[in-house]
């Protein structure tokens, strides 16, 4: 009886072990069945996922546009300058003599100091045979009666000023604001240094008969004279002479456009040297 027992005993043991054997197979068997079938579907739905994207390019030409649209402002900004610069040159290849005379006295009534034709030539972009083409038409149109400026020629430059006949008429209210109020000892100084240059302090104070050092200071400060050498003598006194700023000031294109002295003026400068 006991080994009987034992017999059905160990029967039962195998029949379980097979039973899990086979359930665990079962179970492996319904698992590989799924992932086939999940690896079907996402093949199935690839191709009309491509198919759509195809079919609609205008999603990618948008997302293009949307890209282009919010670049870099940087390169927007270099883009509209470009196409300024273009439209400009457009208008300069169509300028004639007219609108070439026109931009001309355009920048001469915005330039404050006298430009020399190269210098106006480089500004304007026009060759130096237009520039004084331009001036020329300029001038005579100024000659007429009914404009009171002119184009005077200054230090080597052209520059546009009031016609003499017209400003004497205003003076009294814009010439002194223009010329800063200079004193007469200021003008008077100057004008020796102007005839006598180069000269020393010293020269000076002999021709007016008084010290020298304040209307010096003042003329200094302005600009209209500078320190040019010294004197060989000794001491090596200081020389001075008259600035650009002098000459631009009184319309003059050198020295040598000074009003001549007259004779008892000239003597009194040449005593005192």
């Amino acid at each position: 009886m006991q080994e009987e027992s034992g017999s059905i005993e160990a029967q039962d043991t195998t029949e379980t072990e097979q039973t899990v054997q086979e359930n665990t197979v079962l179970e492996q068997d319904v698992q590989e069945q799924e992932k086939q079938e999940e690896t079907k579907s996402e093949e199935t739905q690839s191709p009309a996922a491509d198919e759509e994207k195809a079919e609609n390019p205008e999603n990618k030409e948008e997302s293009n546009a949307g890209e282009e649209s919010t670049g870099n402002p940087d390169l927007e900004e270099d883009r509209s300058d470009e196409e300024e610069d273009e439209r400009l040159e457009a208008r300069r290849e169509n300028l004639n003599l007219d609108s070439e005379t026109a931009l001309l006295e355009t920048v001469l009534f915005l330039e404050s100091e006298p430009q020399p034709v190269e210098n106006l030539a480089k500004i304007t972009q026009f060759s130096e045979d237009v520039v004084n083409e331009c001036i020329e038409r300029l001038k005579e149109k100024y000659s007429n009666a009914d404009s009171g400026i002119e184009l005077s020629q200054i230090i080597g430059g052209w520059i546009l000023t009031p016609k003499k006949d017209s400003f004497d008429l205003v003076k009294e209210r814009y010439g002194k604001k223009n010329e800063g109020r200079l004193s007469k000892a200021a003008i008077e100084t100057l004008s020796i240094i102007a005839y006598s240059q180069p000269i020393t302090r010293a020269e000076i104070e002999s021709i007016r008969h008084v010290n020298a050092d304040n209307m010096m200071r003042v003329l200094l400060d302005r600009k209209f004279i500078k320190e040019v050498g010294k004197k060989d003598i000794p001491g090596k006194p200081v020389l001075y002479g008259t600035t650009k700023e002098f000459l631009e000031f009184f319309h003059l294109q050198s020295i040598a456009d000074l009003p001549q002295l007259d004779e008892k003026e000239s003597e009194r400068f040449d005593l005192a040297r």
